[in-house]
C-alpha cells in the first residue's frame, strides 16, 4: 500500500480519536439524572465513534501488514471475553456488552466479527453439537449499578445477526420452525449478553433451574 494512503487513514482515525475526545468531555458534564435524554444520545455517540475507530484500525492491519483476519480477530475476541463452553448437551456463549437496539444503526462488525472467528476457532478445537429442534435463552445482563430505565423491552433488540452466526456452527436452521427463542433480564456486577442453546426437550428444566439462581428485577426492586 502506498504511504500517502496510509498516512490519510492514520490521519481519519486521529481526527475520529479527537472528537471521541470531546465527545467524553461532554458526557461527563451532563447530569444523567437531569437530562438522562442528553446523556443517552452523547454515551451512544461516544461508543459508535470508539466502535468506528476499532474498526478502521482493524482495516489498517489488515491492508498494511501481514497479519491475516482471522489471526486477529481471534486475538481480539480474546481481548473483548468473549468465553463459550459446551457442557451437558447446553452451549453456553457470553458477549461482553448488551445487544444493540434494532432502530440503532450500530456497527456489528466491532463485536460480531470477533465473535464469529472466536466461535469458528472453538468449533475447529472442540467437538460441537449440531441442534435440530432448540431453543436458544437471551439473558440480557444489566449492570446493578446503573438506573434500571436502562432496561429495553426485548422486541427492542436486535437478535438476527447473532442467531445467523450461531445457526452456521451448531444448528441445522435457525427457521422458526426449528428454533425458539427466549429472552429473560437479569442485573449482575456489569453489562453483559449470555446465550445459552439447548435442546426443546431440556428447555423447561434448564429455566426452572436458572430462575432459581438469577437476580431478577424481582429481586432487584426489593
Amino acid at each position: 500500500m502506498e504511504r500517502q494512503l496510509i498516512t490519510k487513514q492514520i490521519n481519519d482515525i486521529k481526527n475520529d480519536i479527537i472528537r471521541l475526545n470531546n465527545t467524553l468531555y461532554a458526557l461527563d458534564m451532563t447530569d444523567i439524572h437531569r437530562y438522562s435524554d442528553n446523556y443517552e444520545i452523547l454515551s451512544t455517540d461516544a461508543a459508535l465513534r470508539g466502535e468506528k475507530i476499532a474498526c478502521r484500525l482493524r482495516h489498517l492491519i489488515y491492508s498494511s501488514t501481514g497479519i491475516k483476519k482471522e489471526e486477529y480477530l481471534n486475538s481480539a475476541g480474546i481481548m473483548h471475553g468473549i468465553e463459550i463452553k459446551y457442557e451437558n448437551g447446553i452451549m453456553e456463549i457470553t458477549l461482553p456488552s448488551l445487544l444493540p437496539k434494532r432502530t440503532r444503526q450500530k456497527s456489528s462488525e466491532f463485536l460480531f466479527d470477533p465473535f464469529f472467528f472466536t466461535l469458528k476457532n472453538y468449533a475447529e478445537k472442540n467437538p460441537m453439537p449440531k441442534y435440530k429442534y432448540c431453543v436458544v435463552c437471551f439473558s440480557h445482563i444489566y449492570n446493578r449499578e446503573l438506573p434500571s430505565r436502562r432496561i429495553r423491552d426485548h422486541d427492542n433488540i436486535e437478535l438476527k445477526e447473532i442467531l445467523d452466526i450461531i445457526s452456521t456452527f451448531i444448528m441445522e436452521d435457525d427457521s422458526g420452525l426449528l428454533c425458539d427463542t427466549y429472552n429473560m433480564t437479569e442485573f449482575g456486577g456489569k453489562d453483559c449478553t449470555r446465550i445459552s442453546i439447548m435442546d426443546k426437550d431440556r428447555f423447561p428444566d434448564w429455566l426452572a433451574a436458572h430462575k432459581n439462581t438469577i437476580e431478577s428485577i424481582s429481586d432487584f426492586n426489593e
